[in-house]
């Protein structure tokens, strides 16, 4: 490896308020296009932008969860260029003196810990969209997101692979989730990113030429578009080119980074203090109340978890990841008398893994935490095996019953009655006269194969352990 990477994400998240960041009209997703878009949006002559306080509160917390400084006075400024759906022609943002900087979040990639930098969040209403599907040619225009309050969050470019790209990304997903202030929703476009790529020779300290790579909206391509860029990077150098300095679409289908415009800097926007909003003053007392309304967030859940669940340090970081998922965890901790590892292993293996088959998040889940709480019961009251308990899930997901009714309707309680599992260990031992006298001159390994046969004369219903003990007992001691 003669080259360095070097990445700086950009990563806009939609804040979940019910109305846009200086209007009342609804931020909510689907609706018919343009039915969403008032005067104040549009930037009609004599309309004022007013406010969200919220968006404010909102800001605070993201700021304080990273460590970041929370400004005393920031402000908005108006950010100049003609795009078609940019209604105003310009974009209110905040430039000089955002609302939150200097802070950092510390990442886990692999074997490595990380701490990247957080130059800045700012807040800024989001543009339109274009469409260019079924208008026969021509591109049609969605004001609807025109005034949706995002927050941009902008790292430092301290990111050096595709991988802590990903994770760097899935941090800020997980903790803006956790703060309750965006939903996280990629396909609705309410979590994306830029990613800034560059590469440098190895030892080198100046910073190579920079593309950006625009909107983003997946975690798998933020990592495919950042290692097919940088290829393209350094393939361009050695073959004696020159990077430009552009801003790129990624185009997942043909697996490549297209120019899309010239990168602009900071002056070609004619940043200005936007005349009809005031600077933003937060008092200490303002800063203290959102301090006090933060909720545990995902590193104080994932020590937590593992003091008092007795987890490892892997389980705890699989189940805090999402804040859904930690919640249904503890949901059904709470109603089953199963260990905690024991309701980890389910979520971690069964659970994550019918939900990522299907594609589906945790609150779609069609097995609730009381439903898997119940069937652990089950399992942890010898009622059925955990082998069977897997066929139950399976049922329950299908939507074929509840726990209970499934066990009862296919036969599934174990057989725990020590006469009924003696009779078949009777029967597999006098089928089988050269496995036992293997086992008692000494090859206990054959017992495996003994206990295999009982299970499948009692079609996986006998109780496991009675039938180890059982068998042993009747085999008698080896030579």
């Amino acid at each position: 490896m003669d080259w360095e990477i070097v990445i700086g994400l950009e990563i806009h998240a939609q804040l979940a308020t019910r109305s846009k960041i200086f209007s009342g009209a609804a931020t909510a997703y689907g609706a018919a296009a343009n039915s969403q878009a008032c005067l104040v949006d549009l930037g009609y002559p004599g309309v004022l932008p007013v406010l969200n306080a919220e968006v404010v509160n909102m800001a605070i917390r993201f700021g304080l969860a990273t460590g970041c400084t929370i400004a005393d006075v920031s402000v908005f400024a108006r950010k100049n260029y003609f795009y078609p759906d940019l209604p105003k022609g310009y974009q209110i943002s905040q430039y000089e003196l955002p609302i939150v900087h200097d802070g950092q979040l510390e990442i886990v990639n692999g074997d490595t810990r990380k701490t990247v930098r957080i130059v800045r969040a700012h807040l800024e209403e989001d543009a339109g969209k274009s469409l260019h599907e079924d208008f026969d040619g021509r591109t049609g225009i969605d004001l609807n997101r025109a005034g949706t309050p995002l927050l941009e969050i902008v790292s430092a470019p301290d990111l050096r692979s595709a991988s802590e790209a990903g994770t760097y990304m899935r941090r800020i997903h997980s903790l803006v989730q956790y703060l309750e202030i965006c939903d996280g929703n990629l396909e609705e476009g309410s979590f994306r990113c830029d990613a800034n790529v560059s590469v440098r020779r190895n030892g080198d300290t100046k910073l190579g030429t920079r593309t950006e790579l625009k909107n983003l909206n997946s975690f798998r391509f933020v990592e495919k578009a950042i290692e097919i860029e940088a290829q393209r990077q350094i393939d361009l150098i050695e073959d004696g080119g020159k990077v430009v300095q552009e801003t790129r679409l990624f185009d997942p289908n043909r697996s490549v980074t297209r120019p899309m415009r010239s990168k602009e800097e900071a002056n070609d926007y004619r940043y200005f203090p936007d005349p009809d909003l005031l600077p933003v003053q937060i008092s200490a007392q303002r800063i203290a109340e959102v301090r006090n309304g933060l909720p545990e967030l995902p590193d104080a859940k994932r020590d937590r978890f593992c003091s008092e669940y007795e987890l490892s340090a892997y389980d705890a970081d699989v189940l805090t990841a999402q804040r859904a998922l930690a919640d249904y965890f503890e949901a059904v901790v709470a109603k089953t008398s199963a260990r905690p590892k024991i309701a980890a292993n389910w979520i971690t293996s069964e659970l994550l893994g019918a939900l990522n088959r299907e594609g589906l998040d945790v609150g779609a889940s069609r097995i609730d935490a009381p439903a898997l709480a119940n069937l652990l019961d089950r399992i942890t009251d010898a009622t059925i095996s955990g082998k069977i308990g897997k066929e139950v899930f399976d049922a329950v997901w299908a939507g074929e019953g509840d726990v209970e009714s499934i066990i009862d309707e296919r036969g599934l309680r174990q057989i725990t009655d020590t006469a009924s599992i003696e009779a078949l260990v009777d029967e597999v031992l006098a089928a089988n006269p050269g496995q036992v006298e293997q086992y008692r001159s000494g090859k206990t390994q054959v017992i495996g194969f003994l206990v295999g046969q009982v299970m499948k004369a009692s079609k996986g219903k006998a109780n496991p352990q009675q039938v180890n003990t059982i068998l042993r007992d009747k085999l008698g001691p080896t030579q």
